[in-house]
C-alpha cells in the first residue's frame, strides 16, 4: 500500500507541476503569491483601471444617473470581463478534475 502512496504522490506532484499556473510564488519569503494579467498597453492598463473603478461607483451609488454624466466616456463591460477571464485558474480547474478522477479510481480499487 505505501507504494501505492507514493506512485500517487509522484503523480500529484507531475500534476501539480502541469496545472498550477496561475498564481506564481513572489521569491521574497512572505509565502505570498502573484497571479499576472496581460494588457497590451499602459493605455489598456488603464482603461481597465478606470473602468472598474467607476464600475464600482456606479454599483454603489444609488443615483447612477447622475455619476454617469460625471464620466465622459461609458464603461467598456468587455474589457472588464476579458480582464477577470484571465483571472478564472483555467489550469488548476483541470488539475482539481484529475484529482477527482485519481480519488474516484483509488475508492474502485480499494
Amino acid at each position: 500500500m505505501e507504494s501505492n502512496e507514493i506512485k500517487n504522490l509522484d503523480h500529484l506532484k507531475k500534476l501539480t507541476s502541469l496545472y498550477f499556473r496561475t498564481l506564481k510564488p513572489l521569491n521574497d519569503k512572505t509565502q505570498m503569491n502573484a497571479a499576472q494579467i496581460k494588457f497590451l498597453n499602459y493605455a489598456e492598463m488603464g482603461c481597465v483601471i478606470t473602468d472598474m473603478l467607476k464600475l464600482c461607483i456606479l454599483a454603489l451609488n444609488q443615483n447612477a444617473h447622475q455619476v454617469s454624466g460625471t464620466y465622459k466616456s461609458a464603461i467598456d463591460v468587455a474589457l472588464i470581463l476579458e480582464t477577470v477571464l484571465q483571472l478564472i485558474p483555467t489550469d488548476e480547474f483541470e488539475f482539481l478534475s484529475e484529482i477527482n478522477y485519481l480519488l474516484e479510481n483509488s475508492n474502485v480499487n480499494d
